[in-house]
């Protein structure tokens, strides 16, 4: 529709109509643009007057009663944190500033009432939880204050840590936690904080329910688990992880039968650096490889080359759970070339605690074809988990040439007779 200005009258009006209005506008876009400038001010006079020149944001409002706060006057931030969550009720923000006043003050109803709100305006955002998480606490509300919690282990990977830490120190339980707190997702970081304050029983449960509910779990977060296991001495356990991580971290090639109780005994898969695979560690003089071009049970063997005057060990081991007074039987296959220096490489067992010695093999000489060699060994009553390694005998002096070895295997023969 056109507006017909055809006399003199009709155009004034609407010209001062459009004045007012224009006016009008720019004058509120300058309370804004004054309000904006104002806000940047780092002193108390400054916010007031951003807020006093755009009194209809809650931002402005809301920054001069924290302020206030930070200034250490609640009560002086209270009408300011109220106008905040009047303007905006939806701002989560606004009510946990208000809550926090609400508790400096002293109101612990206001309080309370400031944090349901909070959450009835944004209950899923992990940041808003973890705020009201801690208020709830500092109230004594610790059952609110784990529902919280909860709800930012389920949203934020960022605040697992300090989120169960917290939970933990507040509640340490770990069947109230994995119940209540702590979702399965959050599983894992939960095992690796246990480890980390050295809680072995409560760890134990939360592996059980990561096995329980088939939860995929990383290789390197089972390995940590294994090496701390084994390094409290819980041989049982570590086996047992192991046994579990087949399904759960795709450990299924790396188990162990009683056809073999050594892991990749052939070196046909890839060596894991921990658990019950081989191990390897750099020593000064030692190069250990991969290698596809001499082979005799799979694709490959492990070529160990020394060239060193103070070699004492290869650097390559594996620790093998196994039962006290029993009778084992070692071998292996082995081919060595320009072997040169006093002694020989051997392979060598022992007890994994208490490095007694249990088995000492032959001096591995040069051999261009592949050899057997290997013994029989008992463990004593004290022994539950072995090292089989290769070493230098005798230890410390030179030695140069390169070994292979590949095919080895580990049987139980029997009990020891008593």
């Amino acid at each position: 529709m056109e507006l017909a200005l055809s006399s003199p009258a009709k155009k004034w009006t609407a010209a001062v109509a459009l004045l007012v209005a224009g006016t009008a506008y720019t004058f509120v876009a300058a309370r804004v643009f004054v309000g904006s400038l104002f806000s940047t001010s780092r002193n108390l006079a400054g916010l007031e007057r951003a807020a006093w020149f755009d009194s209809g944001s809650a931002e402005y409002q809301n920054a001069v009663g924290v302020y206030q706060m930070v200034q250490q006057s609640p009560r002086e931030a209270l009408p300011w944190l109220e106008s905040a969550t009047s303007l905006n009720p939806n701002a989560a923000i606004y009510w946990l500033n208000l809550a926090v006043d609400q508790q400096l003050i002293g109101n612990t109803d206001g309080e309370q009432s400031a944090i349901e709100h909070a959450l009835v305006v944004d209950p899923h955002t992990p940041q808003i939880a973890w705020q009201a998480a801690n208020l709830l606490l500092a109230k004594g509300n610790t059952d609110a204050a784990m529902k919280q919690f909860h709800t930012v282990l389920e949203n934020d990977p960022a605040l697992l840590s300090p989120a169960i830490a917290t939970a933990w120190k507040i509640r340490p339980d770990a069947d109230f936690l994995l119940q209540n707190v702590v979702p399965d997702q959050a599983d894992p970081a939960f095992l690796e904080f246990l480890l980390s304050v050295k809680e072995t029983d409560a760890a134990a449960k939360v592996w059980q329910k990561l096995f329980a509910v088939q939860q995929p779990v990383e290789r390197r977060e089972l390995l940590d688990y294994v090496r701390y296991l084994l390094l409290h001495q819980d041989v049982a356990q570590a086996s047992l992880v192991w046994q579990q991580g087949a399904a759960i971290s795709d450990l299924a090639p790396y188990q162990s039968s009683a056809e073999n109780l050594l892991v990749n005994g052939d070196f046909s898969l890839a060596i894991l650096n921990g658990g019950f695979d081989w191990v390897h560690q750099n020593v000064q003089g030692v190069t250990l490889a991969l290698d596809p071009t001499e082979t005799h049970s799979s694709s490959r063997s492990l070529r160990i080359s020394v060239d060193g005057a103070a070699i004492s060990d290869a650097g390559i081991a594996q620790r093998v759970p196994v039962e006290p007074n029993r009778t084992y039987e070692f071998s292996a296959f082995y081919k060595a070339q320009d072997m040169d220096g006093a002694g020989s490489m051997q392979f060598a067992i022992h007890d994994a605690y208490t490095g007694a010695s249990l088995f000492t093999g032959d001096d591995l000489k040069n051999a261009d074809f592949w050899k057997k060699t290997g013994g029989i060994f008992t463990t004593s009553a004290e022994t539950h988990l072995i090292l089989v390694h290769v070493t230098r005998t005798p230890a410390g002096l030179p030695i140069r040439g390169t070994l292979w070895i590949d095919g080895l295997q580990l049987v139980e023969k029997g009990k020891d007779s008593e």
